[in-house]
């Protein structure tokens, strides 16, 4: 049976994900062992919690009555 915010869950392990620099041996791989490049260069998308908000809200329940 599929969770009930597997949507929600999703985007927060996405964006989970988005709040590390590029691991070191991307750069190695990239530019060389004799380049000191810093690890942003290569992140694309760089999050922290407190200058960008996710907006992922509560889940939207249907209602269970008919009126």
């Amino acid at each position: 049976m599929a969770t009930k915010n597997a949507n929600k869950k999703v985007k927060l392990a996405v964006a989970g994900r988005q709040t590390k620099w590029a691991p070191i041996w991307i750069i190695l791989k990239k530019y060389g062992k004799g380049k000191k490049v810093h690890p942003s260069v290569v992140t694309r998308h760089r999050r922290h919690w407190k200058r960008t908000k996710l907006r992922v809200g509560p889940i939207k329940e249907t209602k269970r009555h008919l009126g």
